[in-house]
């Protein structure tokens, strides 16, 4: 059996594999490290729809001359996730109750909720909860879905929209200590909160352009390259939860202040030079 991939000839010999379903199990593992994924297949010279792929998982390997195999990357297969979201949610919007319930039940059964599990589970949650009737917002999710896809067209102008927030949260985690000591506990949880979505931003920034197979990952920040300078901010978060779940109010002031702080700064400089550069 030939087998290609994207229209190349992949040298693949077969070992133990006696379907097609069982030669597609190992590619997926090969690909899983490629940051690419199944997107198509042709069997014989014959595209697959997407509702007889399953049948052809039990096609026998002695059956088939040509395996074509289609990929994609993950980050062009989360943006049509997020835009096949967006499409679910207007018809949420417009639909009745009776519709509303199969809706919920289709797009939880759908590949798009599947990929969207997997690379933003928080937001699949999310989107399951609204399409459930749970009381959350559609409006609230369109939002959220719109800016997902903004940070992938648009990083660098993404980065620029939120450079006063990244001053203001980090001029505020410096006063977080004072905070803590006057007793202003709902200002100080206000930081933590805002920090925390700031923070994520840069990071799903960061993720996106390097998924993008652009070399943010040679960046520097303080003479440590970016992988190095992130893990010691992971190690500082970690410490600020350690200290925060002790009630240890002291240290958390001065972790916040010391090193959470000025370690967004250089983040966020690194991943806004990295997306304008992209």
């Amino acid at each position: 059996m030939r087998i290609r991939i994207n229209g190349a000839e992949a040298d693949i010999q077969l070992e133990t594999e006696k379907t097609v379903g069982e030669v597609l199990s190992a590619l997926g593992s090969w690909l899983e490290g490629t940051g690419h994924r199944l997107s198509g297949l042709g069997i014989n010279g014959q595209t697959i729809d997407a509702p007889s792929v399953a049948a052809c998982f039990a096609v026998g390997v002695e059956d088939v001359d040509t395996l074509d195999v289609y990929t994609s990357p993950v980050s062009t297969l989360f943006c049509e996730c997020l835009l096949s979201l967006l499409d679910t949610i207007g018809t949420y919007e417009v639909s009745g109750f009776a519709e509303k319930a199969s809706l919920a039940s289709a797009w939880g059964a759908g590949p798009a909720a599947k990929m969207l599990g997997e690379q933003s589970p928080a937001l699949a949650q999310w989107a399951a909860k609204t399409f459930s009737g749970d009381g959350s917002s559609p409006q609230a999710l369109r939002s959220a879905v719109e800016e997902r896809l903004r940070e992938f067209r648009e990083p660098a102008g993404e980065m620029e929209k939120i450079a006063p927030l990244v001053a203001d949260v980090c001029a505020r985690l410096e006063e977080l200590p004072l905070d803590v000591q006057t007793g202003k506990d709902a200002r100080a949880a206000e930081t933590v909160n805002i920090f925390s979505g700031i923070a994520e931003k840069v990071f799903r920034v960061y993720g996106i352009l390097g998924g993008a197979g652009l070399r943010v990952e040679e960046a520097k920040v303080g003479g440590l390259p970016i992988a190095d300078y992130i893990a010691e901010f992971h190690a500082s978060l970690q410490e600020l939860l350690a200290a925060y779940e002790q009630r240890d109010t002291v240290l958390v002031g001065d972790i916040a202040e010391y090193e959470i702080a000025p370690r967004l700064r250089g983040l966020y400089a690194a991943v806004s030079g990295a997306a304008r550069g992209a």
